[in-house]
């Protein structure tokens, strides 16, 4: 199934492990990306979109070091 998207070692996140990575809701997700404030989701099928790890990573590290 899908478990492995969401290992530490996945290169993409669905919207689940979006979630749990940033402890966001996914409004909140979909709102700051749509504000241009948070990674965009690359689309890999008609109904299925995904983040690149290492993108929402690199926003948790800066927002982190900005805190």
């Amino acid at each position: 199934g899908d478990r492995k998207m969401n290992s530490p070692d996945a290169v993409v996140l669905d919207i689940e492990g979006v979630k749990r990575l940033t402890t966001l809701s996914q409004s909140t997700i979909y709102a700051l990306a749509k504000k241009g404030e948070f990674p965009k989701q690359k689309r890999i099928g008609p109904n299925r979109v995904v983040w690149l790890r290492a993108d929402v990573v690199r926003w948790l590290e800066e927002k982190l070091d900005a805190a």
